[in-house]
């Protein structure tokens, strides 16, 4: 039975993973809509508006929830998992999984405004945000595969490294493109 869950489980986390990954991008899209002249703009963000409605709503939510569920199911429920919780990695886990939890209300506050068309944050910012579940993501995978609380550090701090060097090169080349302009 805790392989079922346990599937079940990672299918769901990979479903609400690619739904956070999904919204913000569309947040990004969103935010570079309202620089549009009309019609475009109106036409772009009542298009990005239901595209994050499904998403959020079909695909997110309920893949969070469910995700949820089978691991409580997965801890509480079997004998594995009742020992998977005195372990320290999965303290730790279960602090990135309040975390994520967290990353996903925010963005349920900014889904909100902008389903109201309110844009609060730049393009810009979307994409540094965007970056919070990958941070999360890597801490978490490197927590399950090498089940050491300490170890999941190195993962971290090199996905944040990259992630720096990510937004230098598009800092880059967004002064190459106002320039070119």
């Amino acid at each position: 039975m805790y392989e079922y869950l346990k599937s079940l489980h990672l299918i769901f986390i990979i479903t609400w993973f690619a739904g956070l990954f999904y919204i913000v991008r569309l947040f990004v899209y969103h935010a570079e809509a309202k620089q549009k002249p009309e019609p475009e703009q109106s036409i772009l963000i009542k298009q990005y508006q239901l595209m994050q409605y499904r998403l959020w709503y079909i695909i997110t939510w309920p893949s969070a929830v469910l995700a949820s569920i089978f691991a409580f199911w997965m801890l509480l429920f079997t004998d594995i998992g009742s020992f998977w919780l005195t372990q320290s990695w999965m303290h730790v886990k279960l602090g990135f999984v309040f975390l994520l939890y967290l990353y996903h209300l925010k963005c349920h506050q900014i889904f909100l405004q902008l389903q109201k068309d309110e844009v609060k944050h730049t393009s810009s910012f979307f994409r540094l945000w965007n970056e919070g579940a990958t941070i999360i993501l890597f801490a978490v995978v490197f927590l399950v595969i090498l089940k050491n609380a300490v170890n999941w550090i190195f993962g971290v701090i090199g996905i944040i490294l990259f992630s720096v060097l990510l937004m230098l090169g598009y800092k880059f080349y967004k002064k190459v493109r106002q320039r070119n302009t």
